[in-house]
């Protein structure tokens, strides 16, 4: 049957994954699903995703989502022996594993609120963006990006000087808030941190999974 990730180009989530397959050199099939019609929220996709979000993996008989899961999958299965992970050095996984928390609990929240704000309320909702609710976040990612900041200055990539899921699972974010807000000098700012999304984003990979998050006001 092959990998089927069933999503949208322009979904963060989606492209999270996408970077993943990209990265093993896999080959997949993406089956779109519309967000604008609701197909998300219907059989079959609620079949797949339970909450209707996607994205969702089908390989073989395997049904999977929430992407940083997917991901995860991924590697283990196609992936071993990969610095993505690094589950070889129990120590290097540890400190991956600590920076994908660290991506989830602290960086995903505010990112994702300022990018609602300035991309997805307006094009998707009809609103107007609450520039000082955008503003406040802003505020919250920028403490968050000055420990990475921190970080950085010691290390080449989030974990040590070796790229993984710790830093992969940052790019379709950190690609809308440079394209679609005001908000980019968060990373270029920052001498270190825009040197390490420099080295992200352009690895082919990265291009090719973030060449499909083309949304825009």
């Amino acid at each position: 049957m092959g990998i089927k990730v069933y999503g949208s180009p322009v979904s963060t989530c989606t492209a999270r994954v996408l970077a993943v397959i990209e990265e093993l050199g896999l080959e997949y099939e993406l089956v779109p699903v519309d967000l604008s019609t609701g197909e998300h929220k219907r059989p079959p996709h609620i079949e797949r995703n339970p909450f209707g979000q996607i994205p969702a993996l089908e390989d073989g008989d395997l049904v999977l989502f929430e992407s940083r899961v997917i991901t995860r999958y991924l590697v283990r299965k196609y992936g071993k022996g990969s610095d993505l992970l690094k589950e070889d050095t129990p120590v290097e996984a540890a400190t991956v594993d600590q920076w994908i928390e660290v991506e989830t609990q602290h960086f995903n929240g505010p990112i994702s609120a300022v990018v609602f704000q300035h991309l997805f309320l307006p094009l998707f909702f009809g609103g107007t963006t609450d520039e000082k609710a955008a503003a406040a976040e802003a505020e919250k990612l920028g403490k968050v990006l000055d420990v990475y900041e921190v970080k950085l200055s010691k290390t080449k990539y989030l974990a040590g000087d070796f790229y993984s899921l710790a830093d992969l699972h940052h790019l379709s974010y950190g690609h809308y808030l440079i394209a679609a807000t005001p908000h980019g000098s968060l990373i270029h700012s920052r001498p270190h941190v825009k040197a390490w999304w420099d080295r992200i984003t352009s690895r082919p990979a990265s291009k090719k999974a973030t060449a499909g998050l083309v949304l825009a006001i």
